[in-house]
Formats: structure tokens, sequence, C-alpha cells
């Protein structure tokens, strides 16, 4: 629910905003009038997805994209940008997010994520920016006591990259009560997936992706033989594992709603994004195959170590504070993917070159 002091446009500063969220999230925002400048280091993305974002917000009304090569760590660039730019508000995407990657790189994941959370803050406070929205992740949850998963859940983490989103949390919790005039959300994401309906803009993992969206419309591609489906034997509806997935448009317009609502909150609030439904393995290869026009193949394999049964939000929050909820379905998530898939074999890499 939107107040008086929400803010419904301005200048909004997304550090990652070339990545998969952010660069979804960019075009919401240009869309309904924010000037975007996005800070990116482009370790894990590509300049490409900026021009293809400039490419599809370019309705009437829209709001200017301009962006920097930075990394978060360096703070006094960082300040520069914001002071320069006018910013208002920031929404906080950058960071590594590959949870095996993390437990080989701990110490990697530590300094990128939390250290660079750390400089962010200190340039925002320097320049007087305090409106933040970050991406934090269901990931602090770990294995959910109970589903739907609610935000005053226990948390509890297994692996250093969600460790990083739980202690950043922590240190959001902690400056808001240093400084009261800290404006803070933490949208704590279940799955997202899919892609913008145009086919321009989607997920470009390196290597074979950890995912299983990604994974299964690789499969269907060509690029890997099947399927795992890793165990068919849990207490769910057909024996697999059963995930709240949420398209990632869904999920763009809930950083709009969090923009236009983090005015009105006191100190850091976390707020779940999700459907409130999880759909199982077996589902979404239901889906995909749907979204392809044939059987995509599979095979059932061991059950991994740490995977649990079900997991999926409760997004009463979301609707009651930011007056969000998602509204595209599974077929639509697999559709758009699929578009995304066809359209860019290779991603974004094609056109790095001119890049």
């Amino acid at each position: 629910m939107c107040h008086a002091r929400s803010v419904t446009s301005g200048t909004v500063l997304l550090t990652g905003g070339a990545g998969y969220i952010g660069s979804h999230t960019a075009v919401e925002l240009l869309n309904a009038g924010w000037d975007v400048v996005v800070v990116d280091d482009f370790s894990n993305s590509s300049p490409v997805a900026l021009d293809r974002v400039a490419e599809v917000s370019r309705g009437e009304g829209h709001g200017q994209l301009r962006w920097h090569r930075l990394d978060v760590a360096d703070t006094e660039q960082l300040a520069k940008i914001l002071a320069d730019e006018g910013v208002e508000a920031v929404v906080h995407f950058a960071g590594l997010k590959a949870v095996g990657e993390s437990v080989a790189q701990p110490v990697r994941y530590y300094r990128v994520n939390v250290g660079g959370t750390a400089s962010l803050l200190t340039a925002m406070d320097a320049t007087g920016v305090r409106r933040l929205v970050f991406s934090s992740s269901a990931t602090v949850y770990g294995e959910p006591e109970q589903v739907p998963v609610v935000e005053s859940a226990r948390l509890h983490v297994s692996n250093p990259y969600g460790r990083t989103k739980l202690m950043i949390e922590e240190m959001l919790g902690d400056l808001a009560t240093s400084d009261d005039r800290w404006r803070m959300l933490a949208l704590r994401y279940f799955n997202p997936v899919g892609a913008h309906p145009s086919g321009r803009l989607g997920e470009d993992p390196e290597g074979i992706p950890n995912n299983l969206m990604p994974y299964v419309m690789q499969v269907a591609a060509g690029r890997h033989p099947f399927v795992r489906v890793f165990g068919d034997d849990y207490p769910t509806r057909d024996g697999t594992g059963i995930r709240d997935y949420l398209h990632v448009v869904d999920l763009a317009l809930g950083h709009l709603a969090a923009l236009r609502a983090v005015g009105d909150v006191a100190g850091c609030v976390p707020v779940n994004l999700g459907t409130g439904d999880g759909s199982s393995v077996l589902e979404v290869l239901a889906a995909a195959s749907r979204a392809v026009g044939r059987e995509i193949p599979h095979e059932v394999v061991d059950r991994r170590p740490g995977d649990i049964a079900s997991c999926y939000a409760d997004p009463t929050l979301a609707g009651d504070l930011l007056g969000w909820r998602a509204t595209r379905t599974l077929d639509d998530m697999a559709a758009d993917h699929w578009r995304w898939q066809s359209d860019n074999p290779e991603g974004y890499r094609a056109e790095n070159g001119a890049a």
C-alpha cells in the first residue's frame, strides 16, 4: 500500500543491473518512468543486456538509462556516482550467487557480497541516500520447518552463499538500529525463472545451469542429453521436489512496488517474493514440454544430499505492504524461457564482441 511519502518516480541506482534479475527490473522501472543508473563490473554479465534493456523499454513516458562499469567495492567512485547522478534510492543486486561455488570459495563470497554491501552502505551514507531495496534470498530459511514459509520463520543457512545474504540482512538491521533515517526492504526471492516476453532478455548462465528451468531448456535445445530428476520418493504429490517458481517479470515488478513503498517502512523489513504455490520437478518438465511442443527426456536418479521435499512462500506480507502479487503462471514461465532459449542459443555471447 502506498502512502503520501511513497516515491513513484525519480532516479534509482541498480548495482548489478546488467544481471538476470537486474536487467528485467531495469525494464520495469524505466517503463514506470524512473531514471535508471546501472553500476556493474560485468564479471558475470554483459553490457549487451543493457543495450537490450534500452531496446525493449522505449514506451511512452519511459525513463532514461545510464550505466557505469564499476566494482561496488570502489566506495569513493560509487559515492561520486550517487552524488553526480542525483540518486534517490538504490536496488542492490550485485553479488556472487552460486551455492556450490560459495562452498569452494567462501572467502571470495564474503569479500564480494558482504564487503561489497558494506562499501555500498558507506557510499550511500556519505551522500545522504538512505532508501535501499536489497536482493536477498529464500535460502536464509534453509530447510523450512513448515510451509508455506512466513518471514518470521526460523532462519537457518547451510552454505556460504546463504550465509552472506543473512549476514547482509543482519548488517542492515544493525544499521537501522543505529540510525533511524534508513528505510530498507530485504526481498527474499524464492525461485526466479522465465524471461522477458520479447525474447530479448533472459538468464545467461555460464556452463551447466544450477537451476532447474534453464537446465531443462538447455536439454530441450540439445545441449544436454536428458534432465536428471533427483529423487521421486519425496512425500509430495508426485514424489519429486516442490519449489516456488516465480516469473522474473513478476519479480521485477516486485522491486518496482518495493521502491514505491520503501519510504514508509521503519528500519529494515524482510518480505517474501513468491507465488505462494509450489510446482514439482515433473510439473516443471510438463510445462516445459508444452512450451517446446515435444516431450523433454528425463531420468530419475538418486536424491542429492541436502535437498528438501517442499519449499514455497507465504506472500501475504508482499500483498499487504507492497500491494504486489505474482500473476504469471508456470506455463507463462516456460513459454517465455523457451522463447529466450530458442532466440539466443548462446545467450549474450554472440554479441559480446561488439559490446
